[in-house]
């Protein structure tokens, strides 16, 4: 496959089919590089060399009913983390507070359970428009299951994006969890959508899918028009049904993004949790087909030092996608 002849064809407005991207994840290692190249082709095209960062805060850890095999929050885990009811909103503030300070572009409120209890809600509401009021940054909640009220609430508290990951592909999902379905997750993604805000879903790459299954994975967040693609890979967590697995290595990492680029060229395509335990001393490379990345820490695992992130960022010569605090008028 000559990967630059594919590359412009893409960005002539051809989409690749199946076939191609599943060649993207079979090629040889010896094809790293100019694969590598065309997808940085496709990704300069549309965002140049600026990365946008984003930090997530944990606004409630562990307590929740699903049974997803790769969290240590669910119900069946027995991962050793700290659990907590939900933070108030004086703490969700602070933290967007100190992500403006590490000029991360999006904040990312998530929470943990099936949807949002009344009570938190509110409080994720009230942070919001807080937020909105002092700090130029975008929001992005993370509450799980939504209803088409809930939705709407969120966009008129200023709530820019949603995330809720499609996570693995249909035929695979039930191997993962049992206590929600995929179309419930599509559901959620059609009633942000309704609502006017920006859809944002990913996967979790290495819980046992198929090559086959991450083609579908790429082209079924085409058809939903996520605006921001998420790809965590998988970090195997003791005391989850999934600690054993295994299964990947940078170099294939890096097929992957570059799958989900060439398959969706115009969307943020984001390296997100399990990048430094899995991409390790390649994740520069990452960003030579995605424009976004996580800096601080995931869920329940640790990240890199926000300053590394930075420093790799500067070695790269790319540049930040940041928006600062307009000046205030003084007396």
């Amino acid at each position: 496959m000559n990967w630059n002849t594919l590359a412009e064809s893409v960005l002539n407005g051809n989409p690749i089919n199946e076939t191609e991207a599943l060649s993207i994840l079979t090629a040889d290692d010896d094809e790293l590089l100019p694969l590598m190249h065309a997808a940085f082709t496709i990704r300069k095209r549309y965002y140049g060399k600026l990365v946008k960062l984003n930090q997530i805060i944990n606004t409630k850890s562990g307590y929740c009913p699903e049974d997803c095999g790769y969290c240590s929050q669910s119900s069946i885990s027995s991962a050793p983390i700290e659990k907590y009811t939900m933070l108030t909103k004086e703490e969700i503030v602070k933290g967007a507070k100190q992500a403006h300070e590490l000029q991360v572009g999006t904040y990312c409120i998530v929470a943990s359970g099936r949807g949002p209890l009344p009570r938190d809600f509110e409080t994720v509401v009230d942070a919001v428009k807080e937020i909105k009021e002092n700090y130029p940054m975008k929001i992005c909640a993370c509450l799980g299951i939504l209803n088409s009220r809930q939705a709407e609430r969120l966009k008129e508290a200023g709530v820019e994006r949603y995330n809720h990951n499609i996570n693995t592909s249909e035929d695979h999902h039930s191997s993962i969890t049992t206590t929600h379905t995929y179309n419930d997750r599509v559901a959620t993604l059609e009633k942000v959508k309704e609502a006017g805000i920006s859809p944002c879903s990913g996967v979790i790459v290495g819980m046992g899918e198929t090559y086959e299954d991450l083609v579908k994975m790429a082209f079924a967040l085409k058809a939903l028009d996520a605006d921001s693609i998420p790809v965590n890979f998988l970090h195997a967590i003791p005391g989850t049904p999934l600690e054993h697995l295994d299964e990947l290595n940078p170099r294939f990492c890096l097929k992957v993004l570059a799958l989900f680029r060439f398959v969706n060229p115009t969307k943020e395509i984001r390296i997100s949790g399990g990048r430094e335990v899995n991409l390790r001393s390649l994740q520069a490379l990452g960003l030579y087909a995605a424009n976004s990345i996580f800096v601080g820490n995931y869920l329940t695992t640790d990240g890199q030092a926000s300053t590394a992130d930075h420093k790799m960022l500067e070695d790269l010569g790319f540049e930040i996608e940041y928006s600062a605090l307009p000046e205030k008028e003084t007396c």
